[in-house]
């Protein structure tokens, strides 16, 4: 008699575990009904990924420029008139009403 109540017990118990699993497995934070959500977030983190290692590159690519081996004279120019803020006397500047100072 008390070996049917233990396996009842253990039946049940099992139960019990395999009910509390199953309830994860669809409701849980990472079960089926948040599938899409998470695939969704994966992607949106891929292309900020992909977009970081773009504009990486381009920096780098910068940088390679400004190196003193390999100095690129029209960047300098740009970066020098840029900081100076001063143009060439042949130049011809052309304020935007967003950039005017009021």
């Amino acid at each position: 008699m008390t070996l049917r109540r233990f396996d009842f017990a253990v039946t049940c118990a099992c139960a019990a575990l395999l009910g509390y699993f199953a309830w994860h497995a669809f409701k849980g934070p990472r079960g089926f009904d948040n599938r899409d959500r998470l695939q969704a977030e994966v992607a949106e983190l891929s292309a900020k990924a992909d977009k970081s290692h773009a504009d990486r590159n381009n920096f780098e690519a910068k940088v390679a420029l400004l190196r003193p081996d390999s100095i690129d004279p029209d960047l300098l120019d740009e970066m020098a008139r840029q900081e100076l803020n001063l143009t060439a006397p042949g130049d011809v500047v052309v304020m935007h009403p967003t950039t005017q100072s009021k």
